[in-house]
């Protein structure tokens, strides 16, 4: 690859050199994903892409309370984690994360370059491949409820500067969790970030063992532009074939700002729906194949691939 940077090279050398050096004392793992897709959009020619996500973890103490993690990944930018084959100006693998976690029994904290999540990825929450500078809080309140707080960065959204100095505080996210019994759920949010402030909210209603409607709302404070999600997921089967299934309608306000291009795969404003479906190639141990397509407004787009994930 012609951009590897030196933050990539530092972390898989610590990461080795911790191993081997201490290796009776301290354990380690790692998963690694690799992606191949076709790309078929309206607005542009057709692509096919590659994407590799590796996952580092070393734990520093005997009961794994304490872990350093990282995350190195290709994609250019904060939301954006492929390379174009035959593309000259496509071709990065860049750290994004390198922070220090300690869980303990009634919740977690992380401290350093740290994932945009706390577990699950919501479609109205930042994307997966991000990265916040600064700190996590995570406690549970009751046997049923946690919460969640966020202090950091988020400013240059090019994936080579993950690893920039800190400079300013300019994020922050309140978030309450909660499960009412065995089906529902929901969450609420009050955050600030690209110099907005916005209010979240999520429910969830798992209504079978396999499927769940999940509503979705991020309003922008000082106007009235925001982004709904409506939508379902689950798992079904054709014959004795099982998949998986993910869709949802979407709206995104006109003016609803940076928030919204810092989501899974934003394509733009407006009316959209996206549907997904995939399941494992039998053959092949830890391998899958899936079929997406996503329609907003006048634009749409079909993407369809495999994914294959290690993990030791």
């Amino acid at each position: 690859m012609k951009w590897v940077d030196n933050a990539a090279v530092l972390v898989v050398l610590l990461f080795s050199i911790s191993t081997n050096a201490f290796g009776e004392r301290l354990s380690f793992s790692q998963k690694l994903d690799m992606q191949v897709r076709f790309d078929e959009r309206s607005d542009r020619d057709h692509r096919s892409q590659y994407r590799m996500r590796y996952y580092p973890s070393l734990s520093l103490s005997s009961d794994d309370a304490w872990s350093l993690n990282s995350f190195v990944v290709t994609g250019q930018s904060f939301a954006s984690s492929h390379n174009t084959f035959g593309s000259d100006t496509s071709d990065y693998l860049y750290a994004r994360r390198l922070y220090l976690r300690y869980e303990f029994s009634d919740g977690k904290m992380e401290a350093g370059i740290i994932p945009t999540y706390k577990g699950r990825v919501s479609s109205s929450g930042l994307s997966k491949d991000g990265w916040i500078k600064g700190m996590r809080s995570v406690y549970a309140l009751q046997k049923d409820s946690e919460i969640e707080l966020v202090i950091g960065e988020l400013d240059n959204t090019n994936a080579n500067s993950a690893f920039d100095s800190f400079h300013q505080l300019n994020y922050v996210e309140l978030e309450y969790s909660a499960k009412m019994g065995q089906t529902h759920s929901y969450e609420l949010s009050v955050e600030r970030m690209t110099d907005s402030n916005f209010i979240r909210g999520e429910y969830r209603w798992q209504y079978t063992p396999s499927h769940t409607l999940f509503v979705e709302s991020v309003q922008q404070l000082s106007s009235s532009s925001s982004k709904f999600v409506i939508g379902l997921s689950g798992k079904t089967s054709m014959g004795n074939y099982p998949l998986s299934y993910f869709s949802h309608y979407s709206y995104v306000s006109e003016g609803f700002g940076p928030r919204a291009e810092l989501t899974e795969d934003f394509l733009g404003t407006g009316h959209g729906a996206s549907a997904e479906i995939s399941g494992d190639i039998t053959l092949i141990d830890d391998t899958e194949w899936f079929i997406r397509a996503d329609v907003v407004d006048s634009v749409s787009r079909l993407l369809a691939g495999i994914k294959v994930s290690f993990e030791q």
